[in-house]
């Protein structure tokens, strides 16, 4: 029987390399978007045509009427959910006193109430089996902190926190809860960063270059694995050496 894995944020960047990996792999892939739809599309239907097994499912991960359903899908469909990867996310730049009341709540409504919801929607199903794999997509920022980005860094380290608590939590249950906490990725969400910026930037990157979306896709696969089985409440940081 094939495994499940439901991904947030998959119609692009990191989810997306998720999301082909997976599927290459053999394993059933739930594509959430929540307002990208033509990219969830493409993805889904480039993975299908190539004989791969993937559906999309709309969700804005903030709302948990929204995120139960696209669990309860999920296993109608596939009979089970084997993996969650937490990857949906926004980003903001800013100073504090710049950053308003509605920045705030978008911010940690998306990249930490987000991440909430989905593994609550996921842990009954994984406690009935007695197995499971969540994986949350945290930040360097979220361990270390970034000028200009208070509430980014807040949510991120409370996406490590939650991890480290749930892990715990889930053990008696065999299941694992581990982070996986980015540097500098080569995606969209770094496009708004001058050249100036990221050349800068890299040049503080022990490894001298920025990370790609399919290295962080291959140690979210290997956290997903039989190999990482004994390790759970754990920050697996993906960085070129910038964070030790």
């Amino acid at each position: 029987m094939k495994k499940t894995v439901i991904i947030t944020g998959a119609s692009k960047g990191i989810g997306a390399a998720a999301a082909i990996l997976f599927a290459r792999k053999g394993w059933n892939v739930v594509i959430n978007y929540n307002e990208s739809y033509e990219s969830a599309s493409l993805l889904a239907r480039s993975l299908s045509s190539n004989g791969f097994s993937a559906m999309i499912h709309k969700a804005n991960v903030a709302n948990k009427l929204e995120v139960d359903l696209m669990v309860k899908e999920t296993v109608y469909k596939f009979g089970s959910v084997d993996v969650l990867i937490n990857n949906a996310g926004v980003s903001y730049q800013g100073l504090i006193t710049d950053t308003d009341e509605i920045d705030y709540d978008k911010i940690i409504d998306v990249n930490l109430k987000g991440v909430f919801n989905c593994c609550k929607a996921v842990t009954p199903v994984m406690v009935n089996q007695k197995s499971g794999k969540i994986i949350n997509i945290s930040s360097m920022w979220g361990q270390v902190g970034a000028s200009c980005e208070v509430v980014y860094s807040a949510a991120k380290a409370g996406v490590i926190g939650l991890t480290k608590a749930l892990a715990k939590e889930l053990a008696p249950s065999g299941i694992t809860v581990n982070a996986i906490a980015p540097g500098l990725i080569e995606t969209n969400m770094n496009s708004n960063i001058s050249v100036e910026d990221l050349n800068s930037f890299v040049e503080s990157i022990p490894l001298g270059r920025m990370g790609s979306a399919d290295e962080i896709a291959e140690a979210a696969f290997f956290l997903s694995s039989e190999n990482a089985d004994y390790i759970t409440g754990q920050v697996l940081g993906v960085n070129g050496g910038f964070v030790m």
